[in-house]
Order: structure tokens, then sequence, then C-alpha cells
């Protein structure tokens, strides 16, 4: 992990004093606040909704996801899937799990992922449902998604293992894939977290902690 430090990197997540049911109903609400939007934001402007740097923090409580992402007993599940080792990329949210179904049918689930070597984990939330958590394997997701009520919000999180390496250059084809399909979203500088574990692959824990500084920022008028 590139900390500057010697110490190795170990992950954490939200500590247990809320659950996971209580932690859901949270996302409820901000599900129906951005639900009712008018005009309904395009997909792209609800990936990575977790990250309180994206500009989907500009639409709602991004901490507030970021909780549920680091949930415990949702950690739990995706250990039992890929490992003890385990690394928070990315999380999206579609208005309608019709639009994911569409996704997952057409190939997309892990065409996006700059992860070598590939593998990880989907968790599906599905806060209007009565069993509301899914999580699948990467390699298992076209034939273990479960039956979505097609017009209910999907909150999909992904996880990969920290024994994989998250790809920060941008010429990386799934990155320049990404880049051409879905030209409002770069993987190559979202932030990271380490939920669980330990970093074993020299990940990039720093990138996307902050708000980039703009470009004109450093210009400024010459004195007279």
């Amino acid at each position: 992990m590139e900390t500057g430090l010697r110490e190795a990197a170990t992950g954490g997540v939200a500590p247990r004093s809320r659950s996971t049911v209580q932690r859901i109903a949270d996302l409820r609400g901000a599900t129906r606040e951005l639900a009712r939007l008018r005009p309904r934001p395009r997909l792209e402007r609800l990936s990575g909704l977790h990250n309180p740097w994206g500009h989907a923090a500009a639409r709602t409580d991004a901490w507030r996801f970021l909780d549920l992402c680091e949930d415990p007993g949702i950690v739990d599940r995706v250990q039992s899937a890929i490992g003890p080792d385990i690394v928070l990329w990315d999380s999206e949210l579609h208005l309608e799990a019709a639009s994911y179904q569409r996704f997952v049918d057409e190939g997309r689930e892990g065409r996006y992922w700059p992860v070598m070597p590939l593998a990880g984990a989907v968790v599906l939330v599905a806060p209007e449902q009565v069993q509301p958590l899914t999580c699948i394997e990467l390699d298992r997701v076209v034939s273990g998604l479960p039956s979505l009520d097609p017009g209910e919000p999907l909150y999909v999180i992904r996880y990969m293992p920290a024994t994989s390496h998250f790809l920060r250059d941008a010429r990386a084809p799934a990155n320049w894939i990404a880049m051409e399909e879905q030209p409002l979203i770069n993987h190559a500088v979202r932030p990271l977290w380490l939920v669980r574990g330990e970093d074993r692959a020299g990940n990039d824990f720093v990138t996307g902690f902050s708000l980039l500084v703009p470009r004109w920022a450093g210009i400024q008028p010459k004195e007279h």
C-alpha cells in the first residue's frame, strides 16, 4: 500500500453498533430520494455513490452508502466468497433493477473491472425487498443473479481481493473500455478502501481521497 509508512496496511470496517438491517433502512430512504429526482440522473452520475469525494456526493449523503459498504455483516459474506483480504472499489445505484439485469445480460459486469488477476464479488442490495442481500462471486454473476423486481432500486457494491492489483493506468484495457462506453466514469482515479485483512498486491490507497484542483487554479494574473 502506498502510504509512505512502513507498517503493513490492514483493513477495518464500520463498528457493529448498528445492524445491517438498520443500515439498509437508511439506504432505503436515500434511494427513494434519488428516485424522486426529475429529471432522473444518468447511471454514470450514480456510480461511486459511496465516495464522499465523487460527483455523486452532490446528490446524496455518500457516507450513508459507505457505511453500508463497510458493514461487518456484508463484509463477512464477501469474505466467504473471496477470502479474508478485501478491497471495496466501486458501487452504483440502479434506480430500476431491470437496468442491472440488462447490464449483466450484455456481459458488462466484470468488463470494466481494472483488476489483475480478475476476481471479486458483487453484493446486491435491494432495500425494498424482504430478502435484500445477495453476494455473488464475479465469475458466477450471470448464473447466480437472483430474481429481481424490475421496477425497484438496486444498489450494487463491488469488492476485489487484496491479493489482486487495481490498475491505475488509464490505458489499461478495462479503464480504456470503461471511459469509451461510459464517458463520465474514470475508474483509474477511484479511491480504494481496505475493508478487511491486509493489502498483498501493492495497491494504491492514496489516489482519489481528495478533490482535484482545477487546472486554472494554478494560473494567477501577473502583478504590475
